[in-house]
């Protein structure tokens, strides 16, 4: 097992967001800020991480037919500690993310990775996968955040960074913004890769 190797492969070969195009609602939806994006992403990296450890300690145990079900009471059972946390300690992210915070538990990344890794490895092996997906899909989420929030309001985690008279794009804190920031973001990494692959 080689934890750096399974890390990347959720950070930059398997990512989430990028290449598996998994886990789009949040996506699109949280991202008209930075700030956003980063409690969006490390709520999911927590659940991810927790419920994929836990999957993997009870995965001998679960009968076949239940399979599905008991993951997700798990990953449920981490989406609700997340929340109380969320609540108690930062109201106002967890006001901005809205809905979003319970949908995790329906979210394509957490029950793939349960049943297509975590279901078939070992707790620490698990435990790395979760980080390295949740690690990845936070980045994903970070730089589109950052990108509409610049351009859609002239700041990056609430620093003004953009001067007074930049014209602004309202369209881009709207959602047709995050389905034309995640498609230009993509198509110019699937052109870097392609150009990669030729280079080889």
């Amino acid at each position: 097992m080689n934890p750096l190797k399974i890390i990347k492969n959720g950070l930059l070969d398997e990512n989430p967001t990028f290449i598996q195009v998994v886990g789009m609602c949040p996506v699109l939806a949280v991202t008209t800020s930075a700030t956003n994006g980063v409690g969006m992403g490390l709520s999911t990296t927590a659940v991810l991480t927790c419920s994929n450890v836990a999957i993997s300690l009870i995965r001998n145990f679960v009968p076949e037919k239940v399979r599905i079900p008991c993951f997700v009471v798990v990953i449920s059972t981490f989406v609700t500690v997340v929340q109380f946390l969320l609540q108690a300690y930062l109201p106002s992210l967890n006001n901005a993310l809205g809905i979003f915070i319970p949908l995790i538990v329906v979210n394509c990344i957490i029950l793939a990775r349960a049943e297509a890794y975590a279901s078939k490895h070992t707790p620490l092996e698990s435990a790395f996968d979760g980080i390295g997906m949740g690690l990845g899909f936070t980045v994903a989420l970070i730089i589109l955040g950052s990108i509409r929030e610049l351009f859609g309001a002239g700041s990056i985690f609430g620093l003004t960074i953009l001067p007074k008279g930049f014209p602004l794009t309202t369209i881009m804190i709207l959602p047709p913004g995050a389905f034309l920031t995640l498609g230009l973001l993509m198509a110019g990494l699937n052109h870097l890769r392609q150009g990669k692959r030729e280079a080889k």
